[in-house]
């Protein structure tokens, strides 16, 4: 059942994420706790396991709801752990095409010798290179990175 709860779990954390009124649902002192339950299972009801759902009704009637998306995301990491796979993170200053994508994660596969799972992200700020962040470690190649290195490099440096 893993894979299934591992789906379940990251629909959850992608609402939890992306809408911004189901996170202000969750931590809404006002909204009483059975009006929740009914809400929670309108949305999610047909698109997750039974299993799932009960474990969000036990959350919620424990009145830990706001702790919902910090235990998907420790859930995921876990099952990541269990199954062996890498999760990364592509950050970019535009968007890249999928076969460069698809290419980046046979490389990185290649390289872990282990599955990865690998997110992209656009950040305009770096202004062209990348950042990549396999679980705790980060390699950056940004352009605002190397700017910033020799900027330091050039106020340290004595005039003579």
């Amino acid at each position: 059942m893993l894979d299934s709860l591992k789906n379940d779990i990251g629909t959850i954390s992608d609402v939890c994420e992306k809408s911004v009124g189901f996170k202000l649902l969750l931590e809404s002192p006002i909204v009483k706790t059975s009006k929740k339950i009914k809400l929670i299972i309108a949305v999610f009801e047909g698109k997750l396991n039974e299993l799932t759902l009960k474990f969000l009704n036990l959350i919620i009637e424990n009145k830990r709801e706001v702790y919902i998306p910090a235990i998907c995301r420790n859930f995921l990491a876990l099952a990541r752990k269990d199954q062996n796979i890498k999760s990364a993170r592509l950050t970019t200053a535009t968007k890249i095409d999928n076969e460069t994508f698809k290419k980046i994660e046979l490389l990185l596969e290649r390289e872990l010798k282990t599955k990865v799972e690998l997110s992209e992200h656009v950040n305009p700020e770096i202004i062209g290179g990348l950042i990549l962040r396999i679980e705790d470690k980060q390699y950056d190649a940004s352009i605002a990175s190397q700017l910033k290195k020799i900027k330091q490099k050039l106020l340290e440096t004595e005039i003579k």
